[in-house]
């Protein structure tokens, strides 16, 4: 299990512990330089190969709302060495109630770079209610190293479908209103003149007043109704 090799103390608050444990398997575990952030320059989620307080397990604290429908990580990484980052992989707990779908750059297995950051970007629908966060474990397999390893917290305060569907259903309302409206006044049109659109009286009246007809001269009117004499 290893042991304790040396322990030093440099002050009253300051005490260095030398440790010896063996590694099962040889070789670099943690993966240098491998970044993950919010944003192309940030790095809250993951630094220099290290998970961040937050996102080492799930935390209500840092959980994400039920209206937030996706999120957008960054990861950067060494040129030299960005070729060893795989495609990452996702695992929801528990399995059914949340549905993540993965795109972007990052989700391709593209190589990050400090100069050209790929994107992972997760887009996720709450199908069931649950009182506690889901656990998203995001974990991104190194080639030669240990995996990167991360969990994201999702609210599901309520079903984000039923809206969606409601949407679509106002959606077709909309369209087939407007279509028989539509119908209506090319109906109207060719069955009563163009007089029988609303509205249509008067700027008729208008456009005679404008013109300096007198539209209650009676030749005017029998012009109008019965043509010329």
């Amino acid at each position: 299990l290893g042991c304790i090799c040396n322990v030093t103390y440099e002050s009253d608050c300051r005490v260095v512990v030398d440790l010896s444990v063996p590694c099962e398997k040889p070789g670099p575990r943690v993966f240098e330089g491998f970044t993950v952030g919010f944003h192309p320059r940030s790095w809250e989620i993951v630094y220099n190969g290290f998970t961040q307080l937050g996102y080492e397990k799930s935390h209500l604290d840092f959980s994400f709302s039920t209206e937030q429908t996706h999120v957008t990580l960054y990861m950067t990484a060494i040129a030299s060495v960005s070729t060893l980052v795989q495609k990452p992989i996702i695992k929801v707990l528990p399995e059914k109630g949340l549905e993540v779908r993965l795109s972007g750059s990052g989700a391709t297995g593209t190589p990050p770079t400090t100069l050209s950051p790929t994107m992972l970007i997760l887009e996720w629908t709450c199908q069931e209610v649950r009182h506690a966060p889901y656990e998203v474990n995001v974990t991104i397999p190194i080639e030669g190293y240990e995996p990167v390893q991360f969990f994201l917290a999702k609210m599901c305060e309520r079903r984000q479908r039923g809206w969606a569907i409601f949407g679509v259903l106002s959606c077709i309302f909309f369209v087939s209103t407007t279509l028989f409206c539509c119908a209506g006044f090319i109906y109207k049109t060719r069955v009563e003149g163009i007089d029988a659109l609303p509205g249509m009286t008067v700027v008729s009246a208008c456009l005679e007043i404008a013109s300096g007809e007198d539209i209650n001269a009676e030749s005017s009117w029998e012009e109008k109704k019965y043509g010329s004499i």
